[in-house]
């Protein structure tokens, strides 16, 4: 009996759900899981990017284990690893285990993701109804995570802060039975190749640098982070060594020789990195310097991330009217003007102003994810729009990972060289924001009061200047993508 492709997709978007949500959820529970697991700055960070990285690492193989064993059976497995690590997530003790669990939680990701638009290219024949359902599952890919902020905070004014990993449990249980009955158990092409090995070198290669970025930038360049550093780099040029020598690389980077791609790649990896970053750093300030309740900080966000769910849909509208070029590198331009302004503009005094520059950042950034994709599959070969689609999520979760680790990097250093506390401050408040308060707790009185003062204080300082640094990063970007597709036919554009 052949399945009916409707009740896939709703089974498919059911499974995608609590995985676009989980990327942006956290970031509102980041201050008070800080305070309740005492966590660095280093472990909050590693809490945020070892999900994003874990998951960029895997997509591919993944993808293509999927292949082999069926995309009913994988789909299914990645669902039980997610739901067994948000359980782990949400009673982690420790900020150790913590991260251990989201990194469980990565894998489980990476297990499903591939499995969902692989599924709705295979049960919908029809390209008119393939291009809805496709189109619908961008919509809810784009909202989940817009929505993600709001409920993160609506759970944290009820509950604690594990609330954010524990709601999957009954997702999962109204989920996984929907994909056990409504998918199809189609058998998998043993025949496919599956080299893990790659993925693995890359993860590794990863996660060595971004420790030793963290560990540097925290205790000073000394011989373990150096060693972390340099080693993680030698492995990532190992690894871009291997993609080119292998006859399976699972990243196809000679597509990056044509300028069009290599510049959608770039931008994706910028404005991922962004968004993603610039939102925890956002739900820091909200909540630790101006005080808002988690749900005050989940609906101050909304602008941003409704807009970048707008941004989507609109850049493939606009970039048809108006060419890819003048669209990617005019949407480049607005994020960083308005990155610019809000550097200097103060959030507790100016809230229409504020929710408006948000507004624009959201909105040009999701019209630059938009235009990436359009820059990287309108200029691959036709015979390679599956290896050019690999590149482009590889670089979309890369990019939220270590934009994350920039940002945080970024603040926790000028905040540190910003920290001015009373006699007697804890070294630990000079890390973090978030060791700063939870020492101004454990103090309390007037010495909690001074040490949070002069931690919000740094804190506005670290968040302004890189603000700055960001914007102009990005204004450099849009004068690259403006020149790199000055030679781009007009075809491809549209």
């Amino acid at each position: 009996m052949q399945p009916n492709p409707w009740l896939v997709l709703a089974a498919v978007i059911a499974a995608f759900v609590p995985v676009v949500v989980d990327m942006t959820i956290l970031h509102i529970a980041i201050p008070s899981l800080t305070v309740a697991l005492g966590a660095s700055g280093n472990q909050v960070l590693w809490i945020i990017d070892i999900y994003p990285l874990v998951m960029a690492g895997l997509l591919v193989p993944m993808g293509t284990l999927a292949d082999r064993i069926g995309y009913r059976r994988m789909l299914l497995l990645g669902l039980g690893i997610f739901n067994l690590a948000s359980i782990a997530a949400a009673f982690s003790p420790t900020a150790p285990a913590l991260i251990a669990a989201r990194a469980a939680l990565g894998i489980g990701s990476s297990m499903i993701m591939p499995c969902v638009l692989a599924l709705v290219r295979q049960v919908f024949e029809d390209d008119a109804e393939r291009a809805t359902a496709l189109g619908i599952w961008s919509v809810v890919g784009t909202a989940g995570a817009a929505i993600g902020p709001l409920i993160g905070g609506l759970l944290l004014e009820r509950f604690w802060w594990g609330s954010v990993f524990l709601v999957n449990v009954p997702v999962m249980a109204i989920v996984i039975p929907m994909v056990w009955v409504l998918v199809p158990s189609l058998p998998g092409d043993r025949q496919t190749a599956w080299n893990p090995w790659q993925a693995l070198v890359l993860v590794s290669g990863l996660i060595l640098t971004v420790f030793g970025i963290k560990s540097g930038v925290k205790d000073g360049l000394h011989a373990s982070s150096a060693a972390a550093l340099l080693g993680g780099i030698a492995i990532l040029a190992w690894f871009g060594r291997m993609q080119v020598s292998s006859k399976n690389p699972i990243l196809d980077l000679s597509l990056l020789k044509k300028p069009a791609i290599a510049v959608g790649l770039l931008m994706a990896f910028i404005a991922s990195g962004s968004l993603a970053g610039f939102e925890l750093v956002l739900a820091q300030e909200l909540q630790f310097v101006l005080g808002k309740t988690p749900l005050e900080a989940g609906i101050f966000m909304l602008p941003l991330v409704a807009a970048a769910a707008v941004g989507g849909p609109l850049g493939g509208q606009l970039a048809t009217r108006f060419g890819l070029r003048a669209v990617a590198s005019l949407s480049m331009a607005a994020a960083a003007a308005s990155l610019f302004a809000i550097s200097f503009t103060d959030f507790g005094k100016h809230d229409y102003l504020v929710a408006f520059l948000l507004a624009v950042l959201g909105f040009a950034l999701g019209v630059g994810l938009l235009a990436s994709s359009i820059a990287i599959m309108g200029n691959a070969p036709k015979e390679s729009a599956g290896a050019a689609g690999a590149l482009e999520s590889t670089g979309y979760e890369l990019g939220g990972g270590l934009g994350v680790t920039m940002f945080g990097v970024l603040v926790n250093s000028i905040y540190r060289s910003s920290f001015s506390g009373p006699a007697g401050t804890p070294d630990s408040a000079t890390y973090s924001i978030g060791e700063a308060m939870a020492a101004a707790r454990d103090r309390g009185g007037d010495m909690g009061g001074a040490i949070a003062g002069a931690a919000k204080t740094a804190f506005l300082q670290a968040h302004g200047s890189v603000l700055i640094l960001v914007a102009a990063m990005i204004a450099i970007l849009a004068l690259v993508v403006f020149i790199a597709l000055r030679g781009v036919p007009a075809a491809s554009q549209h």
